[in-house]
């Protein structure tokens, strides 16, 4: 019995070259499509049906199966992964924070983005001890910014260590009020447009969600405002669930739907909570390849497109086989 699942995890797919932000992290379109074609010739790609039916009925799924999960909602994966995936006979599986398309404001990790995709990765580390020292002592106390640095200054898979410094102070471990200021500060600084003029172009409208339903690709649950779950106080996540579920409704079968976690981050309350509100699969960012006999399918693992050619082979350490 075949219980092996890869699952391909995307951001942005769109004409990188010939779009404002070149730098932003994503697939190019022309790279997407020589993506699929070899996962049509060597993998067999499943939709999030089957493989909810492979966890909760045991069905066999096919061998070398692979799935592919899109996050964050961004409104080139209706514009450019879309009819792609329609050309090729495709199911993308979509995870939109509700936030996104119901108060048109940026989520941190798209201002983070944009900011580490419009200048050289120096001047913006700079710029950020500099902010730091400014507002250490205010209203804002915190730890020391040598023990910042030698703590979350290290890279990772696909990032120097300074721009992991840049995403972590950013997104999580500063205090969430200066994380707004210091943010917004420096997208002023670097990207230097409107927030919500951005916000109004990068996400996917409700209209263009329903539309990816219509044509049978499935939607999914990734929070409301794109928190770290997992760093929560436990009513503050429950909170953003909740919101989520009752947002994504229209998209959803509320008694048994798929969470995504944003950023990777969840905790057994987490785990706990999804489960009672009907979750029956979840996406972890955890590298390596799916095995659905072992792994709690609140807790599979995904793998990077950039891991599959055309970008690499990495797919390749992680079969297990």
């Amino acid at each position: 019995m075949n219980n092996k699942l890869y699952i391909s995890m995307y951001h942005y797919t769109r004409d990188l070259i010939h779009s404002r932000y070149p730098g932003i992290k994503g697939i190019s379109t022309n790279l997407f499509e020589k993506q699929l074609l070899f996962f049509l010739h060597n993998f067999n790609v499943v939709t999030m049906e089957q493989v909810i039916e492979a966890v909760e009925s045991k069905k066999e799924l096919p061998d070398k199966a692979i799935l592919l999960t899109f996050d964050d909602g961004y409104i080139d994966n209706y514009l450019y992964a879309m009819p792609l995936l329609e050309k090729y006979g495709i199911q993308g599986s979509f995870f939109i924070p509700g936030k996104t398309f119901t108060e048109h404001k940026l989520l941190d990790v798209n201002k983070i983005h944009y900011i580490l995709a419009s200048d050289d990765i120096r001047n913006i580390y700079d710029e950020l001890l500099r902010r730091i020292e400014y507002y250490r002592g205010t209203e804002f106390e915190f730890e020391s910014t040598e023990e910042l640095i030698d703590r979350y200054s290290v890279a990772s898979r696909f990032d120097n260590k300074e721009t992991i410094f840049v995403k972590r102070m950013l997104q999580t471990v500063l205090p969430e009020t200066l994380r707004n200021i210091i943010s917004s500060e420096l997208f002023k600084k670097f990207v230097g447009i409107d927030e919500e003029i951005l916000a109004y172009e990068l996400y996917m409208s409700e209209e263009q969600i329903r539309t990816m339903k219509r044509h049978g690709m499935f939607i999914g649950v990734h929070g409301h405002s794109h928190y770290w779950l997992g760093n929560l106080p436990k009513e503050k996540m429950q909170e953003d669930i909740l919101t989520s579920l009752d947002i994504m409704s229209e998209f959803i079968n509320k008694d048994h739907w798929v969470m995504n976690y944003p950023y990777g981050s969840y905790n057994k309350d987490v785990l706990n909570f999804v489960k009672e509100q009907g979750a029956c699969i979840g996406l972890t960012t955890d590298v390596k390849v799916a095995d659905l006999l072992i792994d709690n399918p609140l807790e599979l693992p995904r793998l990077d497109c950039n891991d599959f050619p055309p970008k690499s082979h990495n797919y390749l350490m992680f079969r297990g086989e």
